[in-house]
């Protein structure tokens, strides 16, 4: 065919075009048919989210998804709603909401460790879980991904491999815990009940601040007084939890004025570290041991450069997280399953005798804490019930298979749930809902992928073993000196809506001496 020949075709369809067009019921049946096709193509997805029919998922509404899902489901339920559609479609499922895109939830070990572990460049925390959490972990290794999260993480990891300060966290939190049980026989002898939770987040507090400062906050000196970083922090991590999956969170906290109270309190907490880092350039350091904050200083990027403020504020705030709030909700919900009804006594008996047989009435050290098995295995068997980060998710970069066989094409979310898989029966037996510490002593651990308490893979928690060094010397030192039980032993705690596990209410509980030649107190 021609050049003119093809012209003239050209413009006789572009004729017939502009007739069909000119007529207005044409139009409407063009957008009609338009209409039709869009609402038929995103009948369960997001528009412009790519459909995934072949996963199966809750049913969503054409061009929103699972928005008003995922709306009305309350924050202090989403654990257990995500139990529930694990149970109902298998161990994948797919929602979509707008503004977040295409989720992909898994719970099978070999998926969660394909993504965290195997494929860990292919997924990385993405601009949404950066923006949502800026207020309160800036750009600290929590929420930074590439060479960013790289040199922070070989930074910290020479950290906690310092022997001395290894030796030095031990000896502050017998010290943290002798103030713990000082408290705890004053409340024994009034007969008062003692919100354990509150108290824990003190002795974690306390502890972190004359390891990363070099200088306690004093909660231990007054219980019964709160604290204001503390409580700006906690509003902070509450006011920013919902921001994962909500579509309109920025809307939502415009109109309720939850975007001034996050940004007062990320500042207050800036200022707060701030006037600490000032201090430490002016006077120096002139202790036996460095803290964390020292640690810090004298470090360098892969640039050879030292960190500025904004950059060790942001370090510091995200060490908060992980040496504050976890331990102290683990151990929080360790003491609630060792003491609810249903619990058998023996835990308890177990876990005394121990620390009996390991101490000898001599306080925990480094060494001791090792040789505690069943202490550590209360620790972990709270956690996997229980975990600290009870869900998580990560932004695929490109395209990629999981072992389930799902492909994950770039820009989708993966998700997976740490509560879900620790009630999963197919990972952890018909037992699997149950408060059992003695799986943790029979035959092999099990494997990081089934127990991502502590994560997996390149961003393992650097704090495990301070974690539980932590944890057990005060579990030891409490149950030599005291008996416990809870003034309501058989309502499960509900948990708040937090990046971490808190129990909304606290745990409160009852503290009798076991003997009256317990500890010096």
């Amino acid at each position: 065919m021609t050049t003119l020949s093809k012209l003239a075709s050209s413009s006789s369809i572009l004729q017939l075009l502009v007739q069909i067009l000119s007529n207005r019921k044409n139009i409407s049946k063009a957008l009609g048919v338009y209409i039709l096709y869009i609402l038929i193509k995103y009948k369960r997805s997001v528009l412009g989210v790519r459909p995934r029919d072949e996963i199966p998922g809750p049913p969503g509404y054409p061009l929103i998804g699972n928005a008003l899902d995922v709306i009305k489901t309350p924050l202090d339920k989403v654990l257990q709603r995500q139990v529930y559609l694990h149970e109902t479609y298998g161990n994948t499922y797919t929602m979509s909401v707008p503004f977040v895109g295409r989720i992909i939830n898994v719970r099978s070990p070999a998926d969660v460790e394909h993504v965290l572990k195997h494929n860990f460049w292919a997924y990385e925390k993405g601009s949404r879980f950066k923006t949502g959490l800026m207020p309160i972990v800036g750009e600290g290794i929590f929420s930074a991904d590439g060479q960013h999260w790289k040199w922070q993480r070989k930074l910290a990891s020479l950290i906690f491999n310092v022997r001395a300060f290894r030796d030095y966290t031990s000896h502050v939190f017998v010290s943290e815990a002798d103030l713990v049980l000082s408290y705890l026989g004053s409340k024994a002898d009034t007969h008062e009940p003692v919100d354990l939770l509150s108290l824990f987040y003190k002795f974690t507090l306390d502890s972190f601040g004359h390891i990363a400062y070099g200088t306690s906050f004093d909660c231990l000196k007054n219980p019964e007084v709160e604290t204001p970083f503390a409580a700006a922090f906690d509003r902070l991590n509450h006011n920013v939890s919902g921001r994962f999956m909500s579509p309109i969170w920025q809307v939502k906290d415009w109109y309720t004025g939850n975007d001034k109270r996050v940004a007062a309190d990320s500042q207050f907490l800036k200022k707060f570290a701030l006037d600490l880092i000032h201090t430490r350039r002016t006077e120096g350091w002139h202790g036996k041991h460095k803290d964390l904050l020292q640690l810090f200083m004298e470090t360098t990027t892969d640039a050879d450069e030292h960190l500025t403020d904004d950059m060790l504020v942001d370090s510091i705030m995200n060490f908060v997280i992980a040496g504050r709030d976890t331990t102290a909700q683990a151990l929080s919900w360790a003491f609630y399953l060792m003491h609810r009804s249903k619990a058998s006594p023996e835990i308890v008996e177990n876990l005394h005798s121990e620390t009996e047989r390991v101490l000898q009435g001599d306080k925990p050290t480094y060494e001791s804490t090792k040789q505690q098995k069943y202490a550590e295995a209360c620790f972990y068997e709270a956690l996997r019930l229980y975990p600290s980060v009870p869900k998580n998710i990560k932004t695929c970069v490109e395209d990629n298979v999981l072992p389930s066989g799902t492909p994950v094409y770039k820009g989708e979310v993966v998700g997976w749930s740490s509560w879900a898989m620790g009630r999963d029966e197919q990972i952890w037996g018909p037992d699997a809902k149950d408060y059992n510490p003695e799986r943790w002593l029979t035959g092999e651990k099990p494997s990081s992928a089934k127990f991502v308490a502590f994560h997996l893979g390149p961003r393992t928690c650097l704090g495990q073993q301070f974690a539980t060094i932590e944890a057990i010397t005060l579990m030891s030192m409490m149950v030599s000196s005291f008996t416990f039980e809870l003034v309501d032993p058989d309502t499960e705690p509900e948990y708040m809506a937090s990046l971490t596990l808190p129990m909304a209410k606290g745990l409160p509980v009852y503290v009798k001496r076991r003997n009256t030649s317990a500890r010096a107190l």
